[in-house]
């Protein structure tokens, strides 16, 4: 969770005393409090802006030198990015904007964290993908409960703009355990220094480890109510709701946010929740006036929709008119009519230069927030003016004084094809140290590891990365994890190498399509990928050598586009497998794809 400093607010966080706000959320806490241990959870966040899906320990403080805190955060407006958060005393924050490969809304998960004198470990689906062993993590040693909580800030720039229309979201968890740490006695873990507390399944409330949290906080839109902590067929869901209908229940139509017009011609239709994707798929649902609708794909998300067009001329402005979707709640609710304008394109102008965190300088143009009605822009981050420094090893020292720190993501919009990215750098701080160490992912390829700009460039020197991308969905991912403190850049540059026919070809698979998993060899869990070019059934056998099926998954309402599923080889539906060579034969619509892997125990 986020708050901020003073001592009265930090009083008011903790009031037991409903503030009668318009929103209701929920949070599930253990009544014992635990210093170290391993905290795992399976959950599925919800999938909305503005919306935190957590899972953390938090110190019950009363004043700010007294802050423990560490947090595992989804926030709704990524799609495959979540937060790691060590809040440590004076509430200093250590933050890393994890990526991760798959969509975290479309599947449960598996996150962990250990907790140890020594260092503080992220896992994601039993893999260890984050530590932080500096000073900061021998001052977390306040006992701490176990939480999870789901909540709308008022903070935009952290989790973007709220909407109504987002009303009801929904955090499922399938179950959460503790084990605590036991050096040199224990079973599992790093080094097997930890030792099996309790699971809990949550199959009901468990009034004996649990409590349902009834307060608000400075910053959250929401109070917290008993009534949005729900137990159903094995599942916890924390609801997000408003005043009037609370609970497990949508009563709501989807609506449409946003349409949008794309290169090659199709149609984006954003929708505020998950359709029905038999609606969905319905192309004359979705009516443009001299417009043919020839296909509707909906995405594995079930909230985006691509309306493939015949006839369509960019040159001229649209208005669309959607109806009779429904929403994927039981019993599900219909919109009936609803007309929205089509967004168009500014087509960008190659070389692409951009003064991230500044004003348009020459050829650089100036810096801006993503949305639908952009081209290019940041999510996230603050700037960062360094006055009249000179700059090394340049001439635009005014692109090189101005960055964007703490940024998470930044998105261009372009025809698909081949590019040359560029991302430039200056170290510019009144020390010489090495604070701002972070990682560079473009596109889903981790281009740069552990980048210290300091180390390579130094001090107030220009520093350039390059690399070549391959963009598929007309539009290029930037990501900046964070290893030590925070990230930065100070400009973009991209040139067109090659694209699709006339800039408007559509680069995606045209038919179903299996991608190799991800990690492979791998201990445990991999990720596998799949393109399909319509809805429907998705079968999935894993066979070893020898002919046997050790794992079998039927996707029974696969919707199309691109989606994935994990394979933990421990789970429940596995048989017992030893190391070696498996086989991967994936079915949908009377055609099989195969691919090898190495399991490695």
């Amino acid at each position: 969770m986020k708050a901020v400093g003073s001592l009265l607010i930090l009083l008011l966080v903790f009031s037991s005393v409903i503030q009668c706000k318009h929103y209701k959320g929920a949070e599930y806490r253990t009544i014992e409090e635990y210093t170290y241990g391993r905290f795992e959870v399976r959950y599925k966040p919800a999938n909305r802006p503005g919306v935190v899906s957590s899972f953390f320990t938090y110190h019950e403080i009363t004043s700010e030198t007294g802050w423990n805190e560490i947090d595992i955060e989804v926030i709704g407006r990524y799609k495959n990015m979540f937060q790691f958060n060590v809040i440590s005393p004076g509430q200093q924050f250590h933050i890393r904007s994890n990526y991760v490969e798959f969509d975290p809304y479309e599947d449960f998960h598996d996150y962990a964290f250990e907790w140890t004198p020594a260092y503080i470990a992220y896992f994601v689906d039993g893999v260890e993908v984050y530590r932080q062993n500096g000073g900061h993590v021998s001052e977390l040693v306040h006992p701490s409960k176990l939480m999870m909580n789901i909540w709308n800030p008022v903070y935009e720039n952290w989790v973007g703009e709220w909407d109504d229309a987002y009303l009801p979201a929904f955090a499922e968890y399938d179950w959460a355990r503790y084990w605590s740490y036991t050096p040199g006695t224990g079973n599992y873990g790093t080094d097997n220094n930890f030792s099996f507390g309790w699971k809990d399944d949550f199959t009901s409330f468990n009034p004996e480890r649990w409590e349902k949290a009834e307060h608000t906080f400075g910053g959250n839109q929401a109070d917290f109510i008993p009534e949005n902590v729900v137990f159903n067929n094995g599942i916890m869901t924390l609801c997000l709701t408003s005043e009037n209908d609370t609970g497990l229940r949508d009563v709501n139509p989807p609506q449409v946010m946003w349409v949008r017009e794309k290169y090659d011609s199709s149609i984006d239709v954003l929708f505020s929740e998950e359709i029905d994707p038999v609606s969905g798929s319905v192309p004359s649902s979705y009516l443009i006036s001299g417009v043919t609708i020839s296909e509707a794909l909906v995405h594995s998300n079930k909230k985006l929709v691509t309306l493939q067009t015949e006839n369509y001329d960019p040159a001229l402005g649209y208005n669309i008119i959607v109806r009779d979707i429904s929403d994927d709640s039981e019993p599900a609710n219909t919109l009936n009519v609803q007309a929205v304008s089509v967004t168009k394109m500014n087509p960008v102008s190659f070389p692409l230069k951009i003064n991230v965190g500044g004003s348009e300088v020459g050829e650089y143009l100036a810096d801006q927030e993503w949305s639908h009605e952009v081209e290019y822009g940041y999510m996230q981050g603050d700037v960062k003016n360094w006055g009249s420094i000179e700059i090394n090893n340049t001439d635009l020292d005014e692109i090189y004084r101005i960055e964007r720190k703490g940024i998470i993501t930044y998105k261009l919009r372009v025809p698909n094809g081949t590019y040359d990215l560029k991302l430039l750098f200056a170290y510019n701080s009144s020390e010489f140290v090495a604070e701002k160490v972070f990682d560079v992912v473009v596109e889903g390829d981790l281009i740069r590891d552990n980048l210290d700009v300091s180390a390579l460039g130094g001090m107030n020197t220009a520093y350039e990365v390059n690399t070549e991308v391959e963009v598929q969905d007309e539009i290029i991912d930037i990501y900046f994890p964070e290893e030590v403190d925070s990230n930065f850049v100070n400009a973009i540059e991209v040139d067109r190498i090659s694209t699709g026919v006339g800039n408007r070809g559509f680069q995606t698979p045209d038919d179903f399509k299996l991608f190799q998993n991800y990690p492979n060899p791998f201990n445990g869990y991999t990720h596998f990928t799949y393109y399909l070019d319509r809805p429907g059934e998705l079968g999935i056998k894993i066979y070893d050598l020898l002919g046997r099926i050790v794992f079998i998954k039927n996707i029974r309402n696969a919707v199309a586009g691109k989606g994935a599923f994990t394979w933990n080889a421990f789970d429940k539906n596995s048989e017992m497998i030893n190391s070696g060579v498996y086989l991967l034969n994936a079915t949908h619509s009377n055609k099989t794809h195969s691919m090898k892997f190495i399991y490695l125990k």
